[in-house]
């Protein structure tokens, strides 16, 4: 190994050392996120800048990009080398790879977050929605009844009231009006 580096200039040497260190970081950063081993440096940093709105797992200034960066920055300067005279067009060059990563890297990481799906169940996003009867509900607010109701895919049994004059059976149609504690207010489907 010593040999391979005898021969060439410190330039060279500098890309290759980053490049090398670089993807080892890389390599060890993505065991641990496949094996799910937590990646967090334990470093705290105190940073005082607005960044209203920034709710994204994406951070410009982070470990993950920073090995990025430098991945495309010293493979790019190491695969190079020769093909460039002039060493500061090397550098420029390298220096837009590496950036060309960090934003590689962000938008394979923004299509992923649009996978990502919110289950959490909120009561008032069963307001209009139509529900099944599942017990009885008497009439004119007269006791509970109960529901079934499917919102973001999953089907929940409420409990519900009427404000109908009419009890609602087992197996009607209603719809949800509105919610009135933790308890819903439905009216039937076909006034």
């Amino acid at each position: 190994m010593k040999e391979f580096f005898a021969t060439m200039d410190a330039t060279q040497q500098f890309y290759w050392y980053v490049a090398i260190a670089a993807s080892v970081v890389f390599i060890i950063q993505t065991i641990m996120t496949f094996v799910g081993a937590d990646t967090d440096t334990g470093i705290d940093a105190d940073f005082d800048g607005n960044l209203d709105g920034v709710d994204s797992p994406f951070q410009l200034f982070s470990l993950r990009n920073l090995v990025n960066f430098l991945l495309g920055f010293g493979w790019t300067g190491a695969s190079l080398y020769n093909s460039f005279d002039n060493k500061i067009v090397l550098g420029i060059v390298a220096f837009l790879v590496g950036s060309l990563f960090i934003v590689v890297f962000f938008l394979i990481m923004r299509a992923l977050m649009k996978l990502s799906e919110d289950n959490t169940f909120d009561i008032k996003d069963t307001i209009g929605k139509t529900a099944d009867v599942y017990m009885n509900i008497p009439a004119a607010k007269g006791g509970k009844g109960k529901i079934f109701v499917s919102i973001k895919g999953s089907t929940h049994e409420l409990p519900a009231i009427t404000s109908s004059n009419d009890d609602l059976k087992s197996g009607s149609l209603v719809i949800i009006e509105a919610i009135e504690g933790d308890i819903l207010l439905v009216s039937p489907l076909n006034k």
